[in-house]
C-alpha cells in the first residue's frame, strides 16, 4: 500500500533529510513525512501510497478539479477566481505561440480545454480519473485520453500545459520525458506547480495547504525544479507568477490552522506573499514556461 523511496526521484541520490511532517487535511487525516534530498533538494513525501491504492485519498467532493461539485465556501471563491485565470491561460499559450495545436496534460473537468476550444484551438486532452473524464468528455465532445498508449500517435503539439499535475504523478522523470516528447521542437511547455520556498509556504510550516498531502508527492523550489528540467532536457525560458493561489493557499491554510475560515488573515497572508515575491520571485504558485534544449 505504501512505497518508501530509496534514491530521488529527481536525481537518483540515496542521501535525504527530514523535512516535515505534514497531516492530510482532506480525507484520511493521517501524517506523511516530507524528506529533502541533500543534492538536488528536492522535497518530496516519503512514505507515499503507491498507485494502486493513491485514488482514494482523492474521494472527496471537496476535490474540486475531480468533481466540480463541491460548494463549500473555499470552493465557490475557488470557481469565482478560475473563471478570470482561464482566460489568462489561454492568453499566455497565445503569447508564446501562433500555433493551435494544444495537450492539457492532467485535464480534470475539462474547464481549460473548453475555453481553449473556445478560442479556436485544436485541443487534446488526458486525464486518468475516470469521473473528472467523464465530465470533461461532455463539456468538450471529445475523447479524454486516459493511457499513456492513446498519445503514441499524438505528438508535435505547439503546446503541451500542465497546471499543477506534475507533483501527483509517481513515474517524475517520465512524465517529463512524455511530456517532452509530445512538445513540437519550436513549442512550450507550460508547467505550473506550488513553490515550496514562498513566504506563504515559510510561515504556515507543516500547515501549508499547498503540500496537501499524500497527493502532491513533490514540493518543488525554482531550485529543484530547474534541475528536474535540466535533467530532462529542458530549458526554463520564463517564469511567471500565479498570484491569486497565495490567497487560495492561505485561506485554507487558515482553516488547518485555526479550526475556522479567516479571511481576513488569509487576504492579508496572500497579499504578503505577493509583495515580498515581486523581489524574490518566490510565488506561492509559478508557471515554469519551458522549450527543448
Amino acid at each position: 500500500m505504501y512505497e518508501k523511496l530509496e534514491v530521488c526521484p529527481s536525481c537518483k541520490h540515496t542521501a535525504f533529510s527530514n523535512f516535515l511532517i505534514a497531516e492530510d487535511h482532506t480525507v484520511s487525516k493521517e501524517s506523511f513525512a516530507l524528506v529533502k534530498c541533500d543534492k538536488c533538494q528536492l522535497i518530496f513525501t516519503n512514505p507515499r501510497p503507491d498507485e494502486v491504492h493513491i485514488g482514494k485519498y482523492y474521494e472527496s467532493d471537496n476535490y474540486i478539479s475531480h468533481t466540480n461539485s463541491g460548494n463549500n465556501p473555499i470552493n465557490l471563491i475557488y470557481k469565482l477566481v478560475r473563471k478570470y485565470t482561464l482566460r489568462q491561460k489561454v492568453n499566455l499559450i497565445a503569447k508564446y505561440t501562433s500555433g493551435k495545436r494544444i495537450l492539457d496534460f492532467g485535464c480534470g473537468t475539462g474547464a481549460y480545454l473548453h475555453s481553449l476550444q473556445q478560442a479556436n484551438f485544436d485541443i487534446a486532452g488526458f486525464e486518468p480519473n475516470e469521473q473528472a473524464r467523464e465530465i470533461a468528455s461532455n463539456l468538450t465532445g471529445i475523447e479524454i485520453f486516459h493511457e499513456q498508449k492513446q498519445l503514441k500517435n499524438a505528438d508535435n503539439f505547439h503546446a503541451v500545459t500542465a497546471w499543477h499535475v506534475i507533483e501527483h504523478v509517481h513515474q517524475l522523470r517520465d512524465t517529463l520525458k512524455l511530456l517532452r516528447s509530445k512538445t513540437a521542437d519550436d513549442g512550450y511547455l507550460f508547467i505550473a506547480v506550488p513553490n515550496a520556498a514562498s513566504y506563504d509556504a515559510q510561515h504556515y510550516k507543516e500547515k501549508w495547504a499547498a503540500y496537501d498531502v499524500p497527493r502532491h508527492l513533490y514540493h518543488f523550489t525554482p531550485e529543484s525544479f530547474r534541475f528536474l528540467a535540466n535533467k530532462s532536457k529542458l530549458k526554463v525560458v520564463d517564469m511567471l507568477p500565479m498570484k491569486f493561489d497565495s490567497y487560495y493557499v492561505s485561506l485554507l491554510s487558515e482553516q488547518y490552522t485555526h479550526g475556522r475560515t479567516k479571511p481576513i488573515a488569509a487576504f492579508k497572508r496572500g497579499m504578503i506573499s505577493n509583495q515580498k515575491a515581486y523581489k524574490s520571485r518566490d510565488y506561492s504558485s509559478i508557471i515554469y514556461v519551458l522549450q527543448k534544449k
